[in-house]
Order: structure tokens, then sequence, then C-alpha cells
């Protein structure tokens, strides 16, 4: 290959090699890092990472030169010039030599064969520390837990709770959990020198690339996961929530539907609390699922309904046991036997495994859904009716909100319809009834457009053209129309609908109507679904000031940063809160598409409660751009509509003895403390946290099961229950086992749902201590327990729990709850889309992905030779990582932003962008999708998009241009770089040395927990739904 590089800078062409810009040094995985092995080098004698491959290192950049060079200066360095404790402990660090460690840690007294699928009896090495003391030591390590266990999960003896399991054949690999450990620098014989280059003080002592990497721990569970499957029993901790996998249902639930914080728990609430760890769940019930995946089994036990404990009313699942030769059925929840019904019956074999256990899913799978009989119906259930209502007014008029609204529902609709003609609609049925269908058979849409007024449309498949009926009356609407003129099929009535919707925006162009009656809209929709339920899907472009429920300018500025600023982030109007509770008790949903003309107030939380209190969603485009934002709209109802969406939903969560249910985290409605969560409507992409309370001990010879049961009506029209079944082992005490099984994703998950739970009683300021505070009681609980023999000067993280602050910093810097000024509205958007997102999305959202495109290898965003999409490494969120002349895409799951430096190569603008493209200033700044080229860089990068498109969560995919020094946009991009200096928080690197500072002081007996000012009690009552229990110290 040659060494010229076309899309280099002109002063940079010359400097480096192709193959060391094309292809950067292969570094270790952070699971398992040698001694003394830097993020840049290469592992000695070929070593390989715990996922199976020595997976990049993340992005090298084309030399060290062009780094230093940046066109910002260095962030989240700490130099001679910083004064202050911060500065001191940074000074303190000590050179990065390595030095010897002390002795390794051994534990008596193991338990043996108590649990299924854990094996826990082997020796604790010495955790790697962080030394402020010894010269000849690494900055920090994390503890070297999976050398416990070469064999984690395999061959172990069945418990009583899992005696219907035969044991596993063999060993399976576990990549979370392979000798050797995530160690960031082990002993070396040979002492490292200090570190020089970008992204260290002046001083040497702290280096960025010694600290955990979320883009390098990313890389390397995708990279083994594409490889291979997450088997549910035998592989018992979860693949991180931000990669793709294939997850074999072995009777666990797949952690898509279900996340434990601990999948080993404490025996007791001392215990727990002495580790300051949250124990919660998170859940997304309707998850979707991967390619490759079983479909998840749908059960008919007729009229008498699944078989469930009378006791405490649990469903059928694969723990629960057979005794008496199959009579006598024992609840794994309440250990109850129940007599097994005659239809149900079958003998059991000599081991207490019933016969007919291989074909029976609701023994074998952890997740299934069940048939449910008349008793378990609210209502009669009928496909979901599809109710659109449309702002006509000015505004949306002006603004192209409402030309655009219109494609996009035709889009969401009719894309998978090639025919454009009437169509014989009885034989697509019979043939293949979802063969050109958005929606299910059965489902139905209707149109209501309003402004000061309610237009209704008859869109009856027999006439002509729609009937538009006017309601003028606001303060009393009604629907003027029969439930078969105003919900239709949408095929049979397709080509009416499809010229109602192309004529909307011509028909009210005349009238000009400012001020749109949104409530009064949303209570005549709620007596058009009244008897059937469903979901209605609403556009806004202006802030309804008519008619009942107007609203008004509730945010001037005045209220930022005091006491009385929390009242801006709730509704204060009775008549919203009454609409909502009567839509989820009629089981309506609503999807808000929300759209700001120049960044003008919307008052999101008062009208994002419909949608919060309902288990909808809301949209939200602050500065809307017609040209744009369009594109991205219409993807976005295509996801509303054709996700799967059940409605007239009441969820219970159901847990072990010794254990209750504390607390929910979500969007939904809870009448009362232990009453079901009522959810108007839900759909795969909704997820909620379960906190945990201890109610007495736990026997730790067994297990702790969960079960998370959802009864909904599909939109098909079909009444079911979906179980979802969870198991985790109990362990005695405050034990090494609890840290080694925990999910750092499920961990930050709880801790923000709480904190953003938190938004509307507390300051934001009492928030981000909180958070602080909750960040220093976890790893200063795991100082204090675990890693007692070593020297207080040593930072020790849990090799579960290694980007654990990197995630927390990012949630502090966050919109929900970052200092400084922000508008109400985008805040209150965050805190409510933090309380309903997957683990998947708030994982990007806490820590964007951000990918390199002017140095890809040739095979980078095309199928490798095992029909994978070979994906580039991705680069940590830092402006030192960022070169001269450099083209970055960045992905926090909600927006898609192509970042061009200003000295970027033409040659890269004109294969990316087209002939005539070679210069920043010849760019649309209005484009959203990149145009189909026949250049490899163009497919490439259109690969890499389309490929994010399919994991990353519930918003679509458009692209938006950041051209330095040209576009606003480019604040956003510097605002995603989270582990610099920004968003008035610390960088990553002082981040840590806080966090540092804190532990050492909390060691010594010297900490003070930050009040905030407000009082000792403050604090204390913020975070007890974190934890439940405060940590004794």
């Amino acid at each position: 290959m040659s060494g010229y590089n076309p899309y280099a800078p002109p002063n940079q062409q010359q400097q480096a090699p192709l193959g060391s810009q094309f292809r950067p040094p292969v570094a270790p995985s952070p699971y398992q890092q040698q001694s003394g092995t830097p993020y840049g080098q290469a592992p000695p004698n070929g070593q390989q990472s715990q996922y199976g491959g020595t997976p990049y290192s993340g992005y090298q950049g084309q030399g060290g030169a062009s780094q230093e060079q940046g066109y910002f200066p260095p962030q989240g360095q700490v130099g001679p010039g910083n004064d202050g404790a911060v500065g001191g402990l940074s000074a303190q660090m000590g050179n990065m030599g390595l030095g010897d460690e002390g002795p390794a840690i051994s534990r008596p007294n193991k338990k043996k064969n108590r649990h299924a699928y854990h094996n826990l009896d082997q020796p604790t090495p010495s955790p790697g520390a962080f030394s402020s003391i010894q010269q000849n030591q690494q900055p920090y390590r994390t503890t070297d837990l999976s050398q416990q266990a070469t064999t984690p999960y395999g061959a172990q003896p069945i418990t009583p709770a899992m005696n219907q399991f035969p044991a596993p054949a063999g060993t399976p690999f576990s990549p979370n959990l392979q000798p050797g450990g995530s160690v960031f620098g082990a002993p070396s014989q040979q002492p490292m020198p200090a570190p020089s280059g970008p992204g260290v003080s002046a001083q040497g002592r702290v280096d960025p690339e010694q600290i955990p990497s979320v883009p390098l721990s990313r890389d390397a569970a995708a990279k083994y996961y594409l490889e291979h499957i997450y088997p549910t029993i035998d592989q018992h901790l979860p693949p991180p929530a931000s990669v793709p996998f294939v997850a074999f249902d072995q009777g666990n639930s797949s952690p898509k539907y279900a996340r434990l914080t601990l999948n080993n728990i404490p025996s007791t609430s001392e215990a727990l609390a002495a580790s300051g760890l949250p124990l919660g769940m998170v859940l997304q019930p309707l998850a979707p699922l991967q390619e490759g995946e079983e479909k998840i089994p749908v059960l008919d036990f007729g009229e008498t309904g699944p078989p469930r404990c009378r006791r405490c009313r649990t469903y059928i699942n694969p723990f629960m046991t057979f005794r008496s030769g199959g009579n006598k059925l024992v609840c794994n929840m309440c250990t109850f036997p129940n007599d097994v019904a005659p239809e149900y019956f079958a003998p059991t074999d000599p081991t207490g495994v019933r016969v007919d256990r291989a074909q029976r899913p609701e023994l074998t799978l952890g997740t299934v859904e069940f048939m449910v009989p008349k008793e378990y119906w609210a209502k009669e259930p009928v496909g979901l009716r599809w109710l659109f209502l449309i702002d006509v007014s000015q505004e949306a008029l002006n603004r192209g909100f409402l030309e655009a609204f219109c494609n996009g529902v035709v889009r969401a609709l009719y894309d998978n319809d090639d025919d454009q003609e009437d169509a014989d609609y009885e034989k697509i049925d019979d043939e293949d009834p979802m063969s050109k269908r958005s929606i299910p058979l059965g489902a139905k849409v209707g149109f209501v457009a309003y402004d000061k007024a309610m237009h209704y449309f008859n869109c009856n498949a027999k006439l002509d053209q729609a009937q538009m009926l006017v309601m003028p009356d606001v303060e009393d609407p009604f629907v003027p129309l029969g439930s078969d003129g105003l919900f239709v099929d949408p095929y049979e009535s397709k080509s009416v609908i499809v010229s109602l919707l192309q004529r909307l925006p011509a028909l009210f162009s005349a009238m000009r109507t400012p001020e749109p009656a949104l409530l009064p809209t949303l209570d005549s929709a709620l007596s058009a679904l009244l008897a059937t339920g469903g979901k209605i899907v609403c556009s806004l472009s202006a802030l309804p000031t008519w008619g009942p429920g107007s609203l008004f300018m509730r945010d001037e500025g005045k209220l930022h940063g005091i006491e009385t600023e929390k009242k801006l982030f709730q509704t204060e109007h009775p008549g919203w809160k009454k609409t909502a509770g009567k839509m989820v008790e009629s089981g309506i949903g609503v999807d808000l598409f929300i759209a700001s003309a120049s960044g003008g107030y919307m008052d999101v939380a008062t009208i994002g409660h419909i949608s919060a209190a309902t288990g909808g969603e809301t949209y939200f485009y602050p500065n809307y751009v017609a040209p744009r934002d369009s594109e991205k709209l219409g993807l976005d109802i295509k996801r509303s509509l054709t996700r799967e969406t059940g409605y007239q939903a009441l969820m219970k969560v159901r847990c072990s003895n010794g254990l209750q249910v504390a607390s929910y985290h979500g969007n939904f409605i809870q009448h009362t403390f232990g009453a079901d969560l009522e959810l108007g409507v839900i759909d795969a992409d909704k997820a909620m946290g379960v906190m945990f309370s201890y109610d007495g001990k736990l026997d730790s010879k067994l297990d702790a099961h969960f079960q998370c049961a959802l009864l909904y009506t599909t939109a098909g029209g079909e009444r079911r229950v979906r179980c979802t079944n969870t198991v985790a082992s109990v362990s005695e005490g405050a034990s090494m086992e609890s840290m080694r099984f925990i999910d750092q994703d499920a961990v930050v998950s709880m801790c923000a749902r709480e904190a953003a739970t938190r938004m509307t009683e507390r300051t934001l300021k009492d928030i981000r201590n909180a958070l602080t505070e909750k960040t220093i009681d976890i790893l200063a609980g795991y100082r204090k327990s675990f890693s007692t023999s070593h020297p207080p000067g040593q930072l020790v993280l849990p090799e579960n729990l290694k980007e654990f602050s990197m995630y927390m910093l990012g949630l502090l810097k966050s919109r929900a709850f970052k200092a400084g000024s922000e508008p109400s509205d985008r805040r209150t958007h965050s805190m409510r889309m933090i309380k309903s997102m997957s683990a998947l999305e708030l994982s990007l959202f806490l820590y964007p992905r951000i990918i390199p495109i002017h140095n890809l290898t040739p095979e980078d965003g095309f199928p490798n030779e095992t029909g994978h999409l070979q994906v580039p490494p991705s680069i940590r969120a830092s402006f030192s990582r960022i070169e001269d002349g450099g083209a970055y895409l960045v992905d926090d799951g909600q927006v898609c932003l192509l970042w061009l430096h200003a000295n970027v190569s033409p040659n890269l603008l004109e294969d990316l962008f087209g002939p005539d493209k070679n210069s920043l200033q010849s760019l649309d700044p209005m484009l959203s999708s990149l145009p189909v080229l026949e250049t490899h860089l163009n497919a490439q990068v259109r690969n890499l998009l389309a490929y994010w498109s399919s994991v990353r969560g519930s918003k679509a995919l458009t692209v938006q241009l950041a051209r330095q020094g040209l576009d606003g946009s480019e604040y956003e991009f510097a605002r995603l770089l989270f582990e610099d200096r920004n968003n008035d928080a610390q960088s990553y690197v002082d981040w840590l040395v806080h966090v540092h500072r804190m532990i050492q002081m909390e060691l010594s007996g010297q900490r003070k927990k930050d009040d905030g000012g407000d009082g000792g009690g403050v604090m204390e009552t913020t975070m007890a739904g974190i934890a439940n229990l405060r940590p004794p110290w």
C-alpha cells in the first residue's frame, strides 16, 4: 500500500505511513492487561483478551504530534498552575512507574456446593491499587476478581431451587471472568518511564491512558459477542448494555428484558448497606429481539388460565419444583405447595423432573407469554386504535411542521406497500396479513385536526374523499362521528387517507389560527377511545393558549438555580393531571411530537405529563427546522407506529421471601404503594426500575427469584400476560462474591432513575451532591470491605465497576442534572427520558460512541469473512483525541453528529458528499442524510450509520453536520465530549482525583458528607431511595 493518505490535511500528508493511519497498533483488552503495558502497546507473547481476541485499543491517531496540536487546549490536565486540593492531590499521585504489590488475600472457610451455577471457591488475588505514596506503582488498578474462578459457571451441583435443570455438560467460556482479569498495570520487574504527551499533566503525574476506557471495554465485548451467544444460566453476568448480543434462554430471562444490579445478593440488609450498592432491577418487558433469537412463545391454557401459586399468585416458571410424583407444585417465591390441576398433571422421574418438561416452554424458558381468560379482561380486547391529532395552527403551517408530519404518517403507514394503486386487501390478508402492513391486522386509525376548534375526518373506504365535521365547542367537546366512520382500516381506506394527508396543509392554509386548543382536543380524543382504549399520536408546534387548559410562559429565567426551580419540572395544572388519570384508567396512551419554534418555551413539564403518566413518549425538537429535521420526524413517527406496542397494561413484580418491592421508577401511574403499575400503553423501548428492600434474611442455600408479570392487550387485539423470570444466587454476609456479579449498567440505571424521580422534590444542587456521594459511597464501601490490606493512599476499583465513575460523571453532565443555565423544557424532557430509557439507550446517553472516518481501513464498514460488519474502534470522548483535519461520527442515542475539522481534506469531502463538495462552505447545513455515491468511503459511512440505527434505542438516526467554526451544532459536539472539563463539571481525570481524595478521607474518618448547604438531613433523604439503606459509616 502507498504511504499517501488522500484525506490528510496538506501539512500532514507525508508525516506517517498509511499503514499506521489505517490500522492503529493492537492493544490488549482492559479486562486482561499485562504488566506495565499501556494502552498504546501490544501485549507480550501475543496474549489475547478475555473476549477471545486482541481488540483495538481505540483510535491512536496519526502520531503524537498531531494530537498535541489539537484545535483545543488539552482538557482535564492538572498542571503546576492548578492550585487547591485537587491539583495538590494530583501532584502527589507519583510517577507512573511499577512496583511490587502486597501479598495476596486468602479467604478461608469457603462455601461450596450451594449454588447451581456459581463456582466461588477459588482464592482472591491481591487487587491492584493506585498509590500516591510509593513512587514505583501504577496510578490505579482494578481488582483481579476473575482469577477467583477459572470455571465460573460450570458443572456445579444442583440446588434445591434449581433441581429441574440438568447439570451443564461442560464449562462455558465466560468473557467477564477469564483468568488474568482486568489489571490496569500489574507488577512489572522493570519500572515504566513517566508518561508524556497529550492528556498528561505538566508534572507527568496522571496519564488518561491508564484510567478505565469505556470505548475499549465496549469494543472488546462487542467483538466477543459477534462470535458467541450469551447463555443466560451458564454465564450469569450480562454483557454490557450497549453491546448487541444473541441470548440463549436457559430458564433465566435475557438481560434485554431484566437486569439485576447484583446477580449475587447479600443475605442481610446490613451487608448490602455496607457495600453502598442499590438492590434493584431494570425491566424492559417488550424489548425487541435480535436476529438469531427465538421468538417469545405464546401459550394458551384455555379458560382455566396459566397455573399460578394460590398464595402469592406467582405464575408458573422454570424454578418451581414438583413433588409427590408431580401432584404438588412448590412455589419458588413463597415455597407454598400447590395442588396440580388434573389437566396439567404429568408424572416426574426419579430426580423430581417432569417427564414432559422439554415440551413445556413455561418450564424451560425465562420469558413466556400466556393467553388469559375473560376474568383478566377490563374490556373486550380489540385491535389497537390509533388516533392522530394533527396541529394545523399558524405556527405548524409556517414552519413546515404540518406538511412534514403528514408526510411522516403516510410513510409510516405505507412504506411497506410497494403498490401505489388500489389493492385487493382481502387477498393480501389471506396470503400474508402482514405482507404490506406496518401495523398489525385488526388495528385501525383515525384523524383529527385541531387549532381553536376540532376537525374530525370520516375516512370510510366507501367515500371518494374524507368528510370533515367541525367541533367548535372547546368547553364541553364531544365526538361528532361514530367509531365506524372515525376509525378505519388504513389499508382498506388507503386512497382516502393519502388524499386527506396530502391536502391537509392547503386545506388550512387560509385559516392561520395562531392559538391551538390542545387539552380540549385530548379530552375529545379520550371520549372517542373510551370504549376500546388505544393510542393517541399528537403533534404540537405552539404553546396551547386557547380554551380550557391554556398555558402561559412559566420559565422566564428567574427561577434557575434556586429552590423553587423544581416547580418548573412538574405540572401544576389540575386539568392536565385529571385528563392523564382518566386516560390511564381507560387504557389510552399518548405519544407527543413537539416542535419548538426557535427554541421557544413549550411547557414540556405540563404537556409532557400526559405522555409520562400514560406510558407514552415525548419526541421534542427544541429548534425545529423543516429542511433539516423533517426526515428525523418522519422516521420517529414510523418508529412510534411500527414498534411492538401494547395497551391497557398492568404490571406487577414479585420476589422471594426475605425481599420486598420498595419503589418503582419510570413513567406510569401507581395509585397506592404496593398496587399494580397502570400504563395506558407500553412499547418495546420503554423500561422502568424496581428497587427492593429486605423484610427478613435470605437463605444462602437457596437462590433469590424475581418475576415481572405484564398484563396487556396486544396491538392485534389479544389479552396476554408476559412473564419475565430472573434468578440470582445468595451469599452469606458481605463477601467478594457479590462484587463479582455486579451489573454496572443496571447500577448506573437505577441511580439515574432515582435521581430523575427526585428532580421534582429536591434542588438540582442537592441531586448532584447526592450522585457524587453515591459514587464515593460505592467505591469506598468496596475499599473498606474487600481491599483492607492496601494502604489508604491506593485507589482500588472493582472489576465490574471500572467505568462506573465515568458513567456517573456523564450523568452529572447530562442536561437533566448539569449545573449552569439550561431551559426547563430540555431539563424536563431529559429527566423523563432517563426514567423510561432502556439500559442500552442510557449507556449511550451518558457516554457517546465516537469513531473517526478519515482514517478507516478499506475493510471497515463492510462485512468480514464471517459476514459481520467490521466496525472501526471507537475513541474516547475527549478533545485530546481529535486530529487536525479529522472527521468524526458522534452518536449519543438522541442525535448523530458528523463533525468536520476546518482543515479537513477536500478529497474526503468529495468522496463523502459528491463532486464539487470540496470545502466546508459548499456543504448544505440542512443535510440530514448522506447522498448515495459509488465511492468507497461513502458506502463505508452509510453502512456504519445503518448499523448504528439498529442498535441505539427509540430515536431515529439522521445525520446533522457540525462544521468547525460554522455550525451551532459544534457546541453540541463539545458538550458530548464528557471526559473533558465542560458542562460546568470536572474532567474525567479530575473527577477520579476528587473521588480518590474523598475515599482517602473516608478511610481516615475525616470525610464530611456534602449536604448542599441545606442541612444534614437533605442528603439522607435524597439518597434514601437510591440505596434504601444508608451505609453504617
